[in-house]
């Protein structure tokens, strides 16, 4: 029987130490080379242009399959996921990530660097969807937001980090060195995280219940460290469907239309408006150095935003940051076109990068591989991601038109619409999984329903 094992609760009652402590670093340091490769993009292009490798259209396409390899990534992870565990998949694309990555630095012409970052993308874009989804299923519902959270801050450290080491490397060592760094860097994980238990929650799921029986008892056995455990809780008795087709019917439609705005939204944010911070900035009048000199304090918003979203999700619950986060930007966001102060578009730009960073951790990171049971966590997180990357690659077109029809405002309206989308659908159809197990969020279809008919 399926529900035997009770490792959800029997997990939930562990207290945090090495054994979470050394998941989060395989994990995390895994996730950081996925930030760290997803901002390389920046400081690679612009010396490619410069010494004549690439051309602008060229580097367009780099973009471009980065994005449609990270959609692809996204989608097909959650099925392979689903279907041969948490394990098998992120090691798997850890290494087709890696192998690409070392590939792209011995690149002899740019449709080859293309072609590989198309490759490079795939593997970027399931690290994502697994990496925090695995996570999900290993900690402790009271502290689930706040190990998740930094998780994200291992993610968006790679901003601040890549255009540094690039601003150290790139100069001695030419572009290709980042690529070489990132693979390296990689590999070394994939080798490290062969040490990495499955998920327990995903053995019971699918029915292995001995070998998730014999997980946990091990899994226990370093936990305890020679002290007894607490007693877990009994075992959740709502059953939940593996079938694809549960994800677009009751209780599950809803979660997944939350999940979808959010992450579309969020996706916007980042690659409409932060990522084009610097052009902005050089469009406003600033010089070049100025433009990267701004952006990189405003890229420092981002582990900063994050960290408040891993240390806020579970005090004061995920749906109330999530609103609250989106509220402040939308404020924040009215304000930014108006400034023409040197001093204060910078400050201003920081103050808004930080809630936009407070938002990728609890989306990202925190609530949505939280949204979904065990059987269907990883395809239903990688669908809506997929929508979420799709959306990435329409919004450079949209961030164009409208800036050249408004300029920031205009982007600016863009966002702050998005914003008020995702504020009403959380609010209306989002659920509260604050501190509660996963199994237990199971039978929480109609939660914002049953609130409004007890009030």
């Amino acid at each position: 029987m399926s529900t035997s094992v009770n490792a959800g609760s029997r997990l939930d009652r562990l207290p945090i130490g090495p054994f979470h402590r050394r998941i989060m670093f395989l994990i995390g340091i895994g996730m950081f080379f996925d930030g760290f490769d997803i901002y390389l993009a920046g400081t690679v292009l612009g010396v490619t242009l410069k010494t004549g490798f690439s051309t602008l259209p060229q580097n367009a396409m780099f973009i471009s399959a980065t994005f449609v390899g990270m959609m692809l990534g996204s989608f097909a992870t959650g099925f392979l996921g689903d279907r041969y565990g948490r394990r098998f998949t992120y090691q798997f694309n850890l290494l087709v990530f890696g192998l690409a990555s070392l590939a792209a630095a011995f690149a002899p012409n740019m449709a080859i660097l293309i072609a590989c970052r198309f490759v490079m993308g795939f593997g970027l874009g399931a690290e994502n969807v697994v990496g925090y989804s695995t996570m999900t299923e290993f900690v402790p519902a009271k502290t689930r937001g706040k190990w998740l959270g930094l998780m994200a801050v291992c993610v968006v450290t790679g901003l601040p980090v890549s255009l540094l080491v690039a601003s150290l490397v790139v100069p001695e060592f030419g572009w290709r060195a980042m690529f070489v760094l990132g693979g390296v860097g990689a590999l070394i994980v994939w080798y490290l995280r062969k040490s990495l238990p499955e998920s327990p929650r995903w053995l019971e799921a699918v029915g292995r219940t001995a070998e998730a029986e014999a997980l946990m008892q091990s899994i226990e056995k370093e936990a305890a460290q020679g002290r007894p455990l607490p007693a877990p809780a009994a075992a959740a008795t709502i059953p939940a469907s593996p079938d694809l087709a549960t994800l677009f019917t009751a209780p599950l439609l809803s979660r997944m239309i939350v999940g979808s705005v959010c992450l579309i939204t969020i996706n916007t944010l980042l690659y409409g408006f932060v990522t084009w911070l610097p052009v902005f900035f050089i469009k406003q009048g600033l010089t070049v150095a100025t433009s990267f000199g701004y952006s990189l304090v405003m890229a420092l918003g981002a582990p900063i935003g994050s960290a408040i979203g891993a240390f806020t999700a579970d005090r004061w619950g995920r749906k109330p940051t999530i609103i609250g986060a989106s509220l402040i930007s939308v404020v924040l966001g009215i304000i930014y076109p108006m400034i023409s102060d040197p001093m204060l578009l910078p400050a201003v730009g920081f103050a808004l990068t930080v809630p936009i960073y407070v938002l990728v951790a609890l989306l990202f990171g925190i609530y949505i591989p939280e949204l979904f049971p065990t059987e269907v966590r990883l395809r239903a997180s990688g669908i809506v991601n997929t929508l979420g990357r799709g959306a990435t690659i329409v919004t450079p077109f949209l961030v164009v038109m409208l800036f050249e029809a408004r300029g920031v405002a205009g982007v600016m309206a863009l966002m702050i619409g998005l914003l008020v989308v995702q504020i009403v659908t959380v609010w209306a159809l989002g659920i509260e999984p604050r501190h509660r197990s996963l199994e237990e969020l199971k039978g929480d279809e109609t939660a914002p329903a049953l609130v409004k008919q007890a009030t």
